[in-house]
């Protein structure tokens, strides 16, 4: 029993972390509680389980039988699968209550983690394109998954063209060299036609979309499992310009 009840909280630790991984991080601030009642509960039902299959067989051994038990976590559904999971009615139902308030509040952790580095990001337009940089440089060495790097990059080079094309407009720069900027990127190519009218509100709705950006390349680094990157500071080291930023500012220079 003490051997049952020393590995069931392992496995089930082991498998949790499997069947959230891609959703979030069970073990964050608000969702550990929730976390730790799974873990520990499907500890005591693997433990009652064995003995229940011991004293049948009357085989001391036959207690191990219940490590099976964390294995069931693996058919739980996390996220729940539909909007019933979160009300639950019926006893059954009550099962699954637990993994939905995992489920919420691993989405308070995560809406957590991103609000605390958008926020230090937030102040210049400058500095979403250096926090962009901070976080990519410290994950895609990392990164295995073609697709995810991809994705990764192809966030990272629209903040910073936006981010770039605002800080054109705050030099006051002319609408010809505004326009020749707008179409180096596909995101920004259908924006030439605020070049020849009010800048600021171009300024103001780049600057937006590369912070919402900045929230989806967040997000998803979180969901990959970086969910201990430090946070981007307000003063941060000397960073690597993006290679796009440097062709928005040539191209500029060009002109």
């Amino acid at each position: 029993m003490v051997g049952t009840f020393a590995l069931s909280p392992i496995l089930a630790y082991r498998l949790l972390m499997l069947r959230c991984r891609g959703i979030g991080f069970p073990f964050g601030p608000r969702a550990r509680p929730w976390a730790l009642l799974i873990v520990v509960t499907t500890a005591i039902v693997s433990t009652g389980a064995g003995l229940i299959v011991g004293a049948a067989s009357h085989q001391p051994l036959a207690v191990y039988a219940g490590i099976i038990v964390p294995s069931g976590l693996w058919f739980i559904n996390v996220p729940p699968s539909r909007d019933r999971d979160l009300r639950p009615r019926t006893r059954a139902a009550l099962l699954t209550l637990p993994f939905s308030r995992l489920y919420d509040r691993m989405g308070d952790d995560m809406q957590d983690w991103c609000d605390t580095r958008l926020r230090a990001a937030s102040g210049k337009p400058q500095w979403i394109a250096d926090a962009v940089t901070y976080y990519s440089d410290q994950v895609e060495g990392r990164l295995e998954n073609e697709r995810a790097r991809a994705d990764l990059e192809r966030w990272r080079e629209s903040i910073t063209h936006k981010t770039g094309i605002v800080r054109l407009i705050s030099r006051d720069t002319t609408p010809a060299r505004l326009r020749t900027v707008l179409q180096l990127h596909p995101a920004t190519q259908n924006m030439r036609r605020y070049a020849d009218g009010d800048l600021l509100r171009l300024a103001r709705r780049l600057e937006a979309e590369a912070l919402n950006e900045l929230y989806l390349f967040l997000t998803y680094v979180y969901r990959l499992g970086y969910y201990k990157l430090p946070s981007y500071p307000y003063k941060p080291p000397v960073l690597r310009k993006s290679r796009h930023t440097a062709e928005v500012l040539n191209a500029a220079s060009a002109e």
